[in-house]
Protein backbone atom coordinates (compact mmCIF):
# COMPACT_ATOMS: atom_id res chain seq x y z
CA UNK A 1 0.00 0.00 0.00
CA UNK A 2 1.13 3.17 -0.83
CA UNK A 3 0.88 5.81 2.20
CA UNK A 4 2.39 9.17 0.98
CA UNK A 5 2.69 12.89 3.29
CA UNK A 6 3.17 16.41 0.93
CA UNK A 7 4.23 19.22 3.15
CA UNK A 8 3.80 23.14 2.18
CA UNK A 9 1.16 22.73 -0.46
CA UNK A 10 -2.51 24.19 0.33
CA UNK A 11 -5.56 23.99 -1.91
CA UNK A 12 -6.53 27.48 -2.52
CA UNK A 13 -10.00 27.09 -4.25
CA UNK A 14 -12.00 25.15 -6.33
CA UNK A 15 -14.21 25.82 -9.40
CA UNK A 16 -16.17 23.43 -11.58
CA UNK A 17 -18.00 23.60 -14.95
CA UNK A 18 -21.04 21.71 -16.45
CA UNK A 19 -23.24 21.57 -19.34
CA UNK A 20 -26.36 23.68 -19.30
CA UNK A 21 -28.46 20.94 -20.40
CA UNK A 22 -30.25 18.84 -17.49
CA UNK A 23 -31.27 15.19 -18.47
CA UNK A 24 -33.89 13.99 -16.76
CA UNK A 25 -34.11 10.37 -15.37
CA UNK A 26 -37.88 10.23 -14.91
CA UNK A 27 -38.51 11.74 -18.02
CA UNK A 28 -35.87 10.13 -20.24
CA UNK A 29 -35.22 7.26 -18.73
CA UNK A 30 -36.73 4.85 -21.23
CA UNK A 31 -34.40 6.17 -24.07
CA UNK A 32 -31.83 3.86 -22.21
CA UNK A 33 -34.01 0.60 -21.15
CA UNK A 34 -37.44 -0.63 -21.57
CA UNK A 35 -36.94 -3.35 -18.86
CA UNK A 36 -36.17 -1.19 -16.02
CA UNK A 37 -38.44 1.08 -14.26
CA UNK A 38 -37.02 4.31 -13.70
CA UNK A 39 -38.32 5.59 -10.34
CA UNK A 40 -36.76 2.48 -9.19
CA UNK A 41 -33.60 3.42 -10.69
CA UNK A 42 -33.57 6.94 -8.89
CA UNK A 43 -34.17 5.50 -5.93
CA UNK A 44 -31.75 2.58 -5.96
CA UNK A 45 -28.98 5.06 -7.35
CA UNK A 46 -29.74 8.22 -5.99
CA UNK A 47 -29.65 9.90 -9.48
CA UNK A 48 -32.63 11.85 -10.51
CA UNK A 49 -30.64 14.74 -12.97
CA UNK A 50 -27.53 14.36 -14.80
CA UNK A 51 -25.61 17.60 -16.74
CA UNK A 52 -24.82 16.08 -20.46
CA UNK A 53 -24.31 17.81 -23.71
CA UNK A 54 -22.22 17.64 -26.68
CA UNK A 55 -18.97 18.98 -24.80
CA UNK A 56 -15.79 18.36 -24.36
CA UNK A 57 -14.07 17.68 -20.91
CA UNK A 58 -11.65 20.86 -21.27
CA UNK A 59 -14.48 22.74 -22.41
CA UNK A 60 -16.22 22.68 -19.04
CA UNK A 61 -12.81 23.13 -17.75
CA UNK A 62 -11.49 26.08 -19.26
CA UNK A 63 -14.20 28.86 -18.05
CA UNK A 64 -14.42 27.52 -14.56
CA UNK A 65 -10.54 27.97 -14.60
CA UNK A 66 -10.92 31.51 -15.48
CA UNK A 67 -13.55 31.94 -13.08
CA UNK A 68 -11.92 30.40 -10.53
CA UNK A 69 -8.57 32.54 -10.97
CA UNK A 70 -10.71 35.79 -11.03
CA UNK A 71 -12.34 35.07 -7.43
CA UNK A 72 -9.13 33.95 -5.86
CA UNK A 73 -7.10 36.93 -7.46
CA UNK A 74 -4.19 34.80 -9.77
CA UNK A 75 -2.87 36.28 -12.48
CA UNK A 76 -2.38 34.29 -15.42
CA UNK A 77 1.04 34.48 -15.79
CA UNK A 78 2.02 32.81 -12.08
CA UNK A 79 -0.08 29.33 -13.17
CA UNK A 80 3.17 27.22 -13.47
CA UNK A 81 1.44 23.91 -14.37
CA UNK A 82 -1.86 22.20 -15.35
CA UNK A 83 -2.59 18.52 -14.67
CA UNK A 84 -5.80 17.41 -16.65
CA UNK A 85 -7.31 14.37 -15.27
CA UNK A 86 -9.82 12.68 -17.68
CA UNK A 87 -10.75 9.22 -19.64
CA UNK A 88 -11.92 11.48 -22.10
CA UNK A 89 -8.84 13.76 -23.71
CA UNK A 90 -9.54 15.93 -26.59
CA UNK A 91 -7.48 14.03 -28.82
CA UNK A 92 -5.13 10.77 -28.43
CA UNK A 93 -2.52 13.20 -28.95
CA UNK A 94 -1.12 15.82 -27.90
CA UNK A 95 -1.72 16.20 -24.11
CA UNK A 96 -4.75 18.14 -23.45
CA UNK A 97 -3.17 19.80 -20.82
CA UNK A 98 -0.82 21.73 -23.83
CA UNK A 99 -4.04 23.03 -25.42
CA UNK A 100 -5.28 24.15 -22.12
CA UNK A 101 -2.47 25.94 -21.58
CA UNK A 102 -2.81 28.46 -25.02
CA UNK A 103 -6.29 28.41 -24.18
CA UNK A 104 -5.54 30.26 -21.18
CA UNK A 105 -2.87 32.34 -21.90
CA UNK A 106 -0.37 30.67 -19.46
CA UNK A 107 3.13 31.60 -20.37
CA UNK A 108 5.37 28.72 -22.05
CA UNK A 109 7.14 27.60 -19.27
CA UNK A 110 4.34 25.96 -17.86
CA UNK A 111 4.46 21.84 -16.87
CA UNK A 112 1.40 20.48 -18.56
CA UNK A 113 0.76 17.31 -18.30
CA UNK A 114 -2.13 14.58 -18.64
CA UNK A 115 -3.37 11.67 -16.47
CA UNK A 116 -5.56 9.31 -17.82
CA UNK A 117 -7.36 7.97 -14.11
CA UNK A 118 -11.18 7.52 -13.24
CA UNK A 119 -13.53 7.52 -10.30
CA UNK A 120 -10.12 8.07 -8.28
CA UNK A 121 -8.56 10.91 -10.51
CA UNK A 122 -8.76 13.94 -8.55
CA UNK A 123 -7.05 11.89 -5.23
CA UNK A 124 -4.19 10.52 -7.61
CA UNK A 125 -3.97 14.51 -9.71
CA UNK A 126 -3.67 16.13 -6.20
CA UNK A 127 -1.35 13.75 -4.58
CA UNK A 128 0.73 14.61 -8.49
CA UNK A 129 0.47 17.96 -8.08
CA UNK A 130 1.36 18.68 -4.53
CA UNK A 131 4.29 16.09 -4.78
CA UNK A 132 5.45 18.45 -8.06
CA UNK A 133 4.90 21.92 -5.15
CA UNK A 134 6.18 20.66 -1.88
CA UNK A 135 9.92 22.10 -2.42
CA UNK A 136 8.49 25.22 -3.67
CA UNK A 137 10.18 25.49 -7.28
CA UNK A 138 6.78 25.60 -8.97
CA UNK A 139 4.39 27.72 -6.69
CA UNK A 140 1.07 28.01 -8.49
CA UNK A 141 -0.66 24.76 -10.08
CA UNK A 142 -4.20 23.89 -11.58
CA UNK A 143 -5.32 20.74 -11.39
CA UNK A 144 -8.49 19.74 -14.09
CA UNK A 145 -10.31 16.58 -13.52
CA UNK A 146 -13.76 15.66 -14.96
CA UNK A 147 -15.41 14.22 -18.12
CA UNK A 148 -17.21 15.42 -20.69
CA UNK A 149 -18.08 14.26 -24.48
CA UNK A 150 -17.62 10.52 -24.51
CA UNK A 151 -17.10 7.75 -27.45
CA UNK A 152 -20.74 6.85 -26.79
CA UNK A 153 -23.98 7.36 -26.16
CA UNK A 154 -24.85 3.66 -24.19
CA UNK A 155 -23.34 5.10 -20.99
CA UNK A 156 -26.71 5.43 -19.45
CA UNK A 157 -28.78 7.47 -16.94
CA UNK A 158 -25.90 7.00 -14.51
CA UNK A 159 -23.37 9.34 -15.73
CA UNK A 160 -23.39 13.08 -16.23
CA UNK A 161 -20.26 15.18 -17.69
CA UNK A 162 -18.71 17.92 -15.16
CA UNK A 163 -14.97 19.32 -15.66
CA UNK A 164 -13.39 20.55 -12.16
CA UNK A 165 -10.56 23.12 -11.61
CA UNK A 166 -8.34 22.95 -7.84
CA UNK A 167 -6.24 25.51 -7.38
CA UNK A 168 -2.95 24.91 -5.69
CA UNK A 169 -0.28 26.98 -3.72
CA UNK A 170 2.83 26.24 -2.39
CA UNK A 171 2.55 27.91 1.59
CA UNK A 172 5.29 27.03 3.18
CA UNK A 173 4.38 25.83 6.80
CA UNK A 174 1.00 25.14 6.07
CA UNK A 175 0.69 21.64 6.95
CA UNK A 176 0.64 18.53 4.92
CA UNK A 177 -1.80 16.29 2.71
CA UNK A 178 -2.02 12.24 3.60
CA UNK A 179 -2.31 9.98 1.16
CA UNK A 180 -3.20 6.24 1.07
CA UNK A 181 -3.39 4.97 -2.21
CA UNK A 182 -3.91 1.55 -4.31
CA UNK A 183 -4.24 -0.67 -6.97
CA UNK A 184 -6.30 -4.10 -7.89
CA UNK A 185 -5.33 -4.28 -12.03
CA UNK A 186 -6.63 -7.86 -11.50
CA UNK A 187 -9.91 -6.53 -12.31
CA UNK A 188 -9.06 -4.19 -14.66
CA UNK A 189 -12.21 -5.43 -16.75
CA UNK A 190 -14.38 -4.78 -14.10
CA UNK A 191 -14.94 -1.13 -15.59
CA UNK A 192 -13.28 -0.94 -19.05
CA UNK A 193 -13.96 0.01 -23.02
CA UNK A 194 -12.78 -2.98 -24.63
CA UNK A 195 -11.93 -1.48 -28.03
CA UNK A 196 -9.89 1.67 -29.48
CA UNK A 197 -6.70 1.49 -27.71
CA UNK A 198 -3.55 -0.35 -29.29
CA UNK A 199 -4.64 -3.40 -27.66
CA UNK A 200 -7.81 -3.57 -29.48
CA UNK A 201 -8.09 -0.59 -32.29
CA UNK A 202 -11.06 0.50 -33.99
CA UNK A 203 -12.64 -1.41 -36.71
CA UNK A 204 -15.98 -1.73 -38.14
CA UNK A 205 -16.39 -4.77 -35.27
CA UNK A 206 -16.42 -2.01 -32.86
CA UNK A 207 -19.27 -0.38 -33.92
CA UNK A 208 -21.60 -3.48 -33.71
CA UNK A 209 -24.08 -3.96 -31.10
CA UNK A 210 -23.73 -6.78 -29.23
CA UNK A 211 -25.84 -7.72 -25.95
CA UNK A 212 -23.95 -7.37 -22.02
CA UNK A 213 -25.73 -7.59 -19.09
CA UNK A 214 -29.22 -7.64 -20.74
CA UNK A 215 -28.46 -4.08 -22.83
CA UNK A 216 -27.31 -3.69 -26.48
CA UNK A 217 -23.90 -1.73 -26.17
CA UNK A 218 -21.07 -1.74 -29.04
CA UNK A 219 -17.34 -1.96 -27.80
CA UNK A 220 -16.65 2.00 -27.64
CA UNK A 221 -18.81 2.07 -25.11
CA UNK A 222 -17.92 1.37 -21.13
CA UNK A 223 -18.70 -2.03 -19.30
CA UNK A 224 -19.32 -2.19 -16.28
CA UNK A 225 -19.68 -5.31 -14.09
CA UNK A 226 -21.59 -3.30 -11.47
CA UNK A 227 -21.87 -6.16 -8.52
CA UNK A 228 -18.04 -6.62 -8.03
CA UNK A 229 -17.37 -2.81 -8.27
CA UNK A 230 -20.22 -2.42 -5.71
CA UNK A 231 -18.48 -4.88 -3.80
CA UNK A 232 -14.80 -3.49 -3.93
CA UNK A 233 -16.13 -0.16 -3.00
CA UNK A 234 -18.11 -1.02 -0.11
CA UNK A 235 -15.26 -2.72 1.26
CA UNK A 236 -11.83 -0.82 0.14
CA UNK A 237 -13.21 2.40 0.93
CA UNK A 238 -13.69 1.71 4.68
CA UNK A 239 -10.43 0.04 5.14
CA UNK A 240 -8.59 2.69 3.02
CA UNK A 241 -9.84 5.30 5.45
CA UNK A 242 -8.81 3.45 8.41
CA UNK A 243 -5.09 2.51 7.25
CA UNK A 244 -4.65 6.01 6.13
CA UNK A 245 -5.86 7.53 10.02
CA UNK A 246 -4.05 5.00 11.99
CA UNK A 247 -1.31 5.08 9.77
CA UNK A 248 -0.89 8.75 10.55
CA UNK A 249 -2.42 8.77 14.10
CA UNK A 250 -5.79 10.92 12.87
CA UNK A 251 -9.40 10.67 14.43
CA UNK A 252 -11.28 9.93 11.27
CA UNK A 253 -14.55 10.64 13.47
CA UNK A 254 -13.21 14.27 14.04
CA UNK A 255 -12.90 15.53 10.43
CA UNK A 256 -15.91 18.43 9.17
CA UNK A 257 -16.33 16.67 5.76
CA UNK A 258 -15.96 13.28 4.38
CA UNK A 259 -16.29 13.48 0.28
CA UNK A 260 -16.53 10.12 -1.54
CA UNK A 261 -17.00 9.62 -5.61
CA UNK A 262 -20.30 9.95 -5.95
CA UNK A 263 -20.75 6.10 -7.36
CA UNK A 264 -24.63 5.65 -6.44
CA UNK A 265 -26.26 6.26 -3.14
CA UNK A 266 -27.38 3.10 -2.04
CA UNK A 267 -23.16 2.44 -2.27
CA UNK A 268 -22.11 5.26 -0.27
CA UNK A 269 -24.81 5.02 2.26
CA UNK A 270 -23.27 1.67 3.44
CA UNK A 271 -20.09 3.47 3.63
CA UNK A 272 -20.89 5.81 5.40
CA UNK A 273 -22.66 3.18 7.99
CA UNK A 274 -19.58 0.91 8.22
CA UNK A 275 -17.97 4.48 9.44
CA UNK A 276 -20.28 5.24 11.32
CA UNK A 277 -20.28 8.78 9.89
CA UNK A 278 -23.32 11.80 10.60
CA UNK A 279 -25.14 12.34 7.34
CA UNK A 280 -24.83 16.05 7.51
CA UNK A 281 -20.95 15.76 7.46
CA UNK A 282 -21.39 13.69 4.26
CA UNK A 283 -22.36 15.74 1.08
CA UNK A 284 -23.24 14.83 -1.94
CA UNK A 285 -24.44 16.04 -5.41
CA UNK A 286 -25.34 12.69 -7.62
CA UNK A 287 -29.22 13.56 -7.14
CA UNK A 288 -28.51 16.67 -9.86
CA UNK A 289 -25.40 15.55 -11.10
CA UNK A 290 -25.24 12.00 -11.88
CA UNK A 291 -21.59 10.15 -11.67
CA UNK A 292 -19.56 12.30 -12.88
CA UNK A 293 -15.81 10.17 -12.28
CA UNK A 294 -12.42 12.01 -11.32
CA UNK A 295 -14.90 15.57 -10.98
CA UNK A 296 -17.45 13.75 -8.39
CA UNK A 297 -15.32 14.96 -5.09
CA UNK A 298 -14.44 18.45 -6.29
CA UNK A 299 -17.98 18.66 -7.64
CA UNK A 300 -19.74 17.82 -4.63
CA UNK A 301 -17.35 20.16 -2.73
CA UNK A 302 -18.30 23.29 -4.89
CA UNK A 303 -22.00 22.50 -5.61
CA UNK A 304 -22.64 21.59 -1.49
CA UNK A 305 -20.48 23.35 0.51
CA UNK A 306 -20.49 27.34 -0.89
CA UNK A 307 -20.76 29.48 2.18
CA UNK A 308 -19.67 26.76 4.41
CA UNK A 309 -15.49 26.61 4.18
CA UNK A 310 -15.12 30.17 5.91
CA UNK A 311 -12.08 29.53 8.42
CA UNK A 312 -10.39 26.19 9.17
CA UNK A 313 -11.93 22.99 8.03
CA UNK A 314 -10.56 19.42 7.88
CA UNK A 315 -11.24 17.07 5.00
CA UNK A 316 -11.56 13.49 4.03
CA UNK A 317 -11.90 11.83 1.08
CA UNK A 318 -11.87 9.39 -1.01
CA UNK A 319 -12.12 8.15 -4.80
CA UNK A 320 -12.95 5.12 -6.04
CA UNK A 321 -13.23 3.09 -9.40
CA UNK A 322 -11.69 2.08 -12.76
CA UNK A 323 -8.55 0.07 -12.26
CA UNK A 324 -10.08 -0.79 -10.04
CA UNK A 325 -8.26 1.55 -8.02
CA UNK A 326 -8.58 4.33 -4.65
CA UNK A 327 -7.22 6.77 -2.99
CA UNK A 328 -8.06 8.42 0.09
CA UNK A 329 -6.18 11.89 1.48
CA UNK A 330 -6.35 14.09 4.38
CA UNK A 331 -6.36 17.46 4.07
CA UNK A 332 -7.17 20.92 6.01
CA UNK A 333 -7.91 24.13 4.39
CA UNK A 334 -8.50 28.06 5.56
CA UNK A 335 -11.00 29.91 3.48
CA UNK A 336 -11.34 27.70 0.74
CA UNK A 337 -12.73 29.71 -2.21
CA UNK A 338 -15.47 27.94 -3.96
CA UNK A 339 -16.60 29.25 -7.09
CA UNK A 340 -20.36 29.68 -8.41
CA UNK A 341 -20.85 26.80 -10.79
CA UNK A 342 -20.37 27.63 -14.29
CA UNK A 343 -23.07 26.37 -16.58
CA UNK A 344 -21.31 25.65 -20.25
CA UNK A 345 -23.51 25.52 -23.72
CA UNK A 346 -22.17 23.59 -26.69
CA UNK A 347 -19.54 25.44 -28.77
CA UNK A 348 -20.53 25.38 -32.42
CA UNK A 349 -18.76 28.25 -33.89
CA UNK A 350 -15.11 27.40 -32.57
CA UNK A 351 -13.72 25.06 -35.71
CA UNK A 352 -11.21 22.70 -34.09
CA UNK A 353 -9.07 20.05 -36.58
Amino acid sequence: MAFLEVRNVRIAGMSAGVPKRIVNNLEQFNDYSKEYDAAEFVEETGVLERRVDNIPTSDLCVPAAIKLMQDIGWDKDEVEAILFVSQNADYILPATACIIQERLGLKKECYAMDISMGCSGWVYGLSTAASLMQNGTIRKALLMCGDGKRRSEYDGPLFGFAGTVTALAYDEGCGSMKFHLGTDGSSYDAIIIPDGGARNQVTPRSFELEEVNGKMIHRMATRMKGMDVFAFGISIVPKSIRKLTERFQLDYQSCDYYVFHQANMKMNDLIMKKLNLPVEKVPSCMYHFGNTSSASIPLTIVTQLGGKCQGHKSFLCCGFGVGLSWGTVAFDTNDLVLSELVEVEEDKETKWV
